[in-house]
């Protein structure tokens, strides 16, 4: 029931603009969905697996943001700052992906135990969802991966000491530096550019 999954994460996602988590009803959720209270509990189990789903949706979408920044150039310099764009952008408008990238969880979020949790669920997006979530050290190595993938090829993504992967790593620290503390308007690129000017070759 993929549609009726994504209703309920939308309705979800829009009751935690409004009211923190603690004070978000299943059956405020399921009736904004436009389905029944157990259409929602057969589908996350809870209400843990509700805020389990919801945060690893927010995590895989970040995650397709990389994506997209990283295929946004030929430019390898401008495909690393598209990446701390994106990182910097999504980090400021989603709580949830300041949340994964930060590990600093407000009372106003959900806060699911980022190891696995145990799971009878017959629906393969929640048992995936109750699986672990990334720590902000995994989110770091993912897109730091990924980065050197897309630009040096699979043998560069796993080698963690080449200069490559030094480069994405710093990109990514920068980007998450900058989730803290904001530069000026325009200044992410220009901190990255200068960044990785000076690493060497």
């Amino acid at each position: 029931m993929p549609a009726a999954r994504e209703s309920l994460l939308d309705a979800a996602w829009t009751a935690l603009a409004r009211r923190p988590w603690p004070a978000v009803r299943m059956v405020d959720v399921a009736a904004s969905a436009g389905v029944s209270r157990q259409t929602l509990y057969n589908e996350f189990g809870s209400k843990e697996g509700l805020a389990r789903a919801l945060v690893r949706r927010e995590a895989d979408a970040y995650l397709a943001g990389v994506e997209r920044a990283l295929a946004a150039s030929a430019d390898p310099c401008d495909r690393l700052t598209a990446t701390a764009e994106w990182t910097a952008a999504a980090a400021r408008d989603n709580a949830l992906v300041r949340a994964l990238l930060t590990g600093c969880w407000s009372e106003r979020l959900p806060a699911p135990a980022l190891s696995a949790a145990p799971s009878s669920s017959t629906v393969p997006a929640q048992r995936r969802a109750d699986g672990p979530l990334p720590t902000p050290g995994d989110l770091v190595r993912l897109v730091r991966d990924r980065a050197a993938t897309v630009l040096g090829g699979p043998a560069a993504g796993q080698d963690d000491g080449s200069a490559l992967t030094r480069s994405c790593e710093l990109v990514v620290r920068l980007a998450l530096s900058c989730v803290t503390a904001p530069p000026d308007e325009g200044g992410i690129a220009e901190l990255v550019r200068d960044a990785l000017h000076r690493q060497p070759a």
